[in-house]
C-alpha cells in the first residue's frame, strides 16, 4: 500500500501537504495544515547517543514555536535504538523531556520499508537519515534543507534559517 502511496504522490507530483500521517496518539494529522509554515522534520529515537536532542527541540519549539514546527518520527532504523510501541515512545518523550511538539507514529525511514514521507525528502534533497536525529529543514517556499544527527536543534546552521 504504502509503494502505492509513493507512487501516487511521484505521478501527481505531489507535495508535502498532501500526506497523512497518524500521531503517536493514533490521531491522523493532515499536513495541508502547515501550509506557509517552516517544519524540522526529525527522525527520533528513545536509546540513542543523541536522544537528549529532544531537549533542544522542545527548547526550540517553546522559544521559536511562532517561527518553526517540529515535527517528530520515531524510527528504528538504527541499532534498534527506538524499540518501543507508539504509547511507550509518547511516555518516554513526556516523563523524560516534557516534549509538547508533535511527534508520530513509529515509522521506517530508510529501506525498503522506508515511508512515502521520507522517500519524498530524499527525492527533494538527495539525503537520507544516516541516523537518528537527522534534521530536514522545510521553508514555506518549498525548500528543503538536510541536516546530520551531529547538527543540534538549536545550532547557528538551522537558528539563521527560520
Amino acid at each position: 500500500m504504502k509503494a502505492t502511496i509513493l507512487l501516487f504522490l511521484m505521478i501527481t507530483n505531489a507535495n508535502l501537504y498532501d500526506f497523512r500521517i497518524d500521531s503517536l496518539e493514533g490521531k491522523e494529522i493532515d499536513f495541508s495544515q502547515y501550509k506557509g509554515k517552516t517544519l524540522l522534520i526529525v527522525n527520533t529515537a528513545s536509546r540513542c547517543g543523541y536522544t537528549p536532542q529532544y531537549e533542544e527541540l522542545q527548547k526550540m519549539h517553546e522559544l521559536y514555536g511562532n517561527k518553526i514546527t517540529i515535527l517528530g518520527f520515531p524510527a528504528n532504523n538504527f541499532g534498534g535504538q527506538e524499540p518501543g510501541s507508539n504509547l511507550q515512545i509518547a511516555e518516554f518523550c513526556k516523563a523524560n523531556y516534557g516534549v509538547t511538539f508533535q511527534m508520530f507514529e513509529k515509522i521506517s525511514v530508510k529501506g525498503a520499508d522506508q515511508h512515502p514521507l521520507y522517500a519524498w525528502l530524499k527525492e527533494k534533497t538527495g539525503e537520507e537519515p544516516s541516523w537518528n536525529f537527522c534534521k530536514y529543514l522545510i521553508k514555506p517556499d518549498g525548500s528543503v534543507q538536510f541536516f546530520k544527527s551531529s547538527v543540534k536543534p538549536m545550532d547557528k546552521q538551522i537558528l539563521d534559517n527560520i
